[in-house]
C-alpha cells in the first residue's frame, strides 16, 4: 500500500554554472526559479508562496517576489545557514496542509567565488551575541571543524585515513558529472597527502567553493495527481538547532542526533529502510558524525562504517552524495542543503547518472547543516519516497 504524503516535490534545478561572473544574485534566483517550475510543468503564474532564506538580498522574500513577478499568498524567509533549504521543505509541506499555499517556490543563489571569497563560511560578525566571547581568539571555519575532528579521533580512534574514504567515495561520483568543480578520483594516499588546512584535515577533507544556486517547487496531494509520475512524496521531517549550551557540549554530536529520529518517527521508516543518502559535505567530519547521529551506524563506528567503499553507488550499503557533493560538485553560496535535496530526488525519479543511480531506489534521505558543528548549528532531515511507494 502507498504511503500518504501531505506534499510533493514536483520541480527540481541546479544552476550549471560554478562562476557566476556575470550575473547577479537576483538574477540567479529567477534563473533557478524558472529552471524548477519548468520541470514541474508550472509556470510562475502558479506559485503562491515563496521560501528563501537570510542570504537573499534585499528585503528577502518582498524583494525576490517584486523580480520575479510572484503573486503569492505565504512567504518564509527561515535562516538556518545551510540546512535553510531542508528546513523549507518541512515548512512547506505544513503550509500547504494548512492551506496557506498550494505552490510552494524554494530558491538559493549566491555568488561567492566570482566576488573573491576564499574562505566556507565567511560573513559579517556584527551584532552576533557570541561576537566579544569567540572572535578575540580569531576562529576560522576550517579549525572550529578541525577541532571536532579532532575530538572524534579521540574518543573512538577515528584516523585520517577513514576520513578521507569520504572524499574518495564523492570522487567516485564527481567523475560522472560534467559539471563538478573536481572531477579527478583521488585515493586514499591523495587525501591525507594533501596540504594540511586545520589539524587533521587536510586540503582534500574540505569542500569547493563555488556560485549559483538551486530551487525545488512543492505542491499539494491535489496538484501533484495532474503532473504526472515524476513527483516525489515528502514523507518525514525534522529540524534542530544545537548551540553550545552553556559550555555543556559534545563536539562528537550533530544536531542530526535530534533531526534524524524526529524525521524518521515522521514518517515512520527506519535507517535500515533507506536506499540512498545525501549528507551535508562541508568537511569529512561532517558526514562521518552525521551518518552516525542518523542511526546508520553506531556513535564512534562512522570512521569503520565509511572505509572500503562502504557510500560508493554500486559498490557499498550507504550510497551518498552521488552527484559528488559539495567535497567535490558543487556547494553553491557556501550553503549545501538545496543540492542534497536536488540529488535526492533525481536518485527516486531515476535520473541520477546511469553510472551513480541506486537500482530499484525507492526511500531516500537528505540532510542539511547549517553554521558549523563545533559550536552552533541548524539541522534539518527529510525523508522522500518515489511517487509509488
Amino acid at each position: 500500500m502507498a504511503r500518504a504524503s501531505k506534499a510533493y516535490i514536483a520541480g527540481i534545478y541546479e544552476h550549471p554554472t560554478r562562476k557566476a561572473i556575470d550575473k547577479t544574485i537576483p538574477q540567479l534566483h529567477a534563473e533557478v526559479a524558472i529552471g524548477a517550475l519548468k520541470d514541474a510543468g508550472l509556470t510562475k503564474d502558479d506559485v503562491d508562496g515563496f521560501f528563501c532564506d537570510g542570504s537573499a538580498p534585499g528585503l528577502g522574500g518582498m524583494s525576490l517576489a517584486e523580480y520575479m513577478g510572484l503573486n503569492i499568498t505565504h512567504t518564509d524567509t527561515t535562516e538556518t545557514g545551510g540546512s535553510s533549504y531542508v528546513v523549507h521543505v518541512g515548512h512547506a509541506v505544513e503550509a500547504i496542509a494548512a492551506g496557506r499555499c498550494n505552490v510552494a517556490l524554494v530558491t538559493l543563489a549566491g555568488r561567492p567565488r566570482a566576488e573573491g571569497v576564499k574562505s566556507l563560511g565567511a560573513r559579517s560578525a556584527e551584532g552576533m551575541p557570541e561576537l566579544g566571547f569567540e572572535h578575540p581568539y580569531g576562529p576560522a571555519i576550517p579549525n572550529m571543524y578541525g577541532m571536532a575532528a579532532k575530538r572524534h579521533m579521540y574518543e573512538y580512534g577515528t584516523t585520517s585515513e577513514q576520513l578521507a574514504w569520504i572524499k574518495v567515495a564523492a570522487s567516485h561520483h564527481a567523475q560522472h558529472n560534467e559539471l563538478a568543480v573536481l572531477r579527478d578520483v583521488v585515493t586514499v594516499e591523495d587525501v591525507v597527502n594533501s596540504p594540511m588546512i586545520a589539524d587533521p584535515l587536510h586540503r582534500l577533507d574540505c569542500c569547493v567553493i563555488s556560485d549559483g544556486g538551486g530551487a525545488l517547487v512543492i505542491v499539494s496531494p491535489e496538484i501533484a495527481k495532474t503532473l504526472g509520475d515524476r513527483c516525489v512524496k515528502i514523507l518525514g521531517h525534522g529540524e534542530a538547532i544545537k548551540h553550545l549550551n552553556g559550555g555543556r557540549f559534545d563536539l562528537t554530536h550533530t544536531g542530526a542526533v535530534t533531526s534524524g529520529p524526529r524525521a524518521f518517527a515522521d514518517a515512520n521508516l527506519t535507517p535500515a529502510d533507506i536506499d540512498y543518502a545525501s549528507i551535508y559535505d562541508s568537511f569529512t567530519i561532517t558526514v562521518l558524525e552525521t551518518i552516525e547521529d542518523l542511526g546508520f551506524c553506531a556513535k564512534g563506528e562512522g570512521g569503520k562504517f565509511v572505509s572500503d567503499g562502504n557510500l560508493i553507488s554500486g559498490v557499498g550499503k550507504l550510497p551518498f552524495n552521488t552527484d559528488g557533493g559539495g567535497l567535490c560538485n558543487n556547494h553553491p553560496s557556501n550553503r549545501g542543503g538545496m543540492t542534497k535535496v536536488i540529488e535526492a530526488v533525481r536518485q527516486l525519479r531515476h535520473e541520477a547518472h546511469p553510472k551513480v543511480q541506486v537500482p530499484d531506489c525507492t526511500l531516500a534521505l537528505a540532510h542539511g547543516t547549517g553554521g558549523q558543528i563545533s559550536t552552533r548549528m541548524g539541522s534539518a532531515t527529510v525523508i522522500l519516497g518515489r511517487n509509488d511507494a
